[in-house]
């Protein structure tokens, strides 16, 4: 929006418009979500994503205000799709998610996200989160801020960093895809790198979270609940 154009807005008393990414892989709910987004003249959605690593393209081309994410998101885990959007400019995250579990919550917030909604929520409840995040607040709905608080005794987002946190970003983007199942090759052709430096960051994540066969690889992702059973 143009300095004139936003200007003339404050003048007449009307809220600034609100810029967003979605990124949903479920066409129903995307669809879904696309629709009431652009019911309210106070929102622009500027592009939509299905996987993990055009929502991050996305928000770097364009630069909105606002990301909502899913966490089981293809390509690229909503995790890492949070970190990295955080490490590239002002775009706060929104986690529209299934999961209400204290750890998924627990972990998006505490990798960046400034809010954490369940796909079960009214639009009603959406809507107040996206105008409490871009207002410059935090929003998780009161019954996913009772359980994860009963589940840890702790504040949102308070709990110390553990040895995932050593991982590099490429090397938990590998430890995603290779908990999957996807070979060496498939890796290397989604992340466009070579197969033996997928084996390079394979090994090298083997080897900080002590884990030695595709066995143990597998039962870390799902206890940190990076892929499910």
């Amino acid at each position: 929006m143009a300095p004139a154009e936003f200007i003339s807005l404050k003048a007449r008393g009307e809220a600034r418009v609100t810029t967003i990414v979605l990124a949903e892989d479920h066409n129903l709910v995307r669809e879904g979500l696309k629709y009431l987004l652009r019911s309210d003249k106070t929102l622009k959605l500027l592009g939509d994503a299905q996987d993990g690593l055009t929502a991050v393209d996305l928000v770097e081309r364009l630069n909105p205000d606002l990301l909502l994410v899913d966490l089981m998101i293809p390509r690229l885990h909503g995790l890492e799709v949070i970190r990295q959007v955080k490490k590239r400019g002002h775009t706060k995250v929104i986690v529209v998610s299934m999961h209400s579990d204290p750890p998924y919550v627990n972990e998006a917030l505490r990798n960046g996200a400034s809010g954490y909604v369940l796909k079960d929520s009214t639009s009603a409840e959406l809507l107040e989160a996206i105008r409490t995040v871009a207002a410059g607040g935090r929003f998780v709905s009161a019954v996913l801020t009772d359980l994860v608080k009963s589940s840890t005794g702790k504040k949102l987002n308070s709990l110390a960093p553990d040895i995932y946190g050593t991982l590099s970003a490429r090397e938990r983007v590998v430890l995603q895809f290779a908990a999957e199942g996807d070979t060496t090759s498939a890796i290397a052709k989604k992340l466009y790198i070579s197969p033996r430096t997928v084996e390079t960051h394979r090994a090298h994540l083997m080897k900080k979270l002590s884990l030695r066969t595709q066995t143990d690889l597998v039962r870390f992702a799902i206890r940190r609940k990076i892929i499910e059973a």
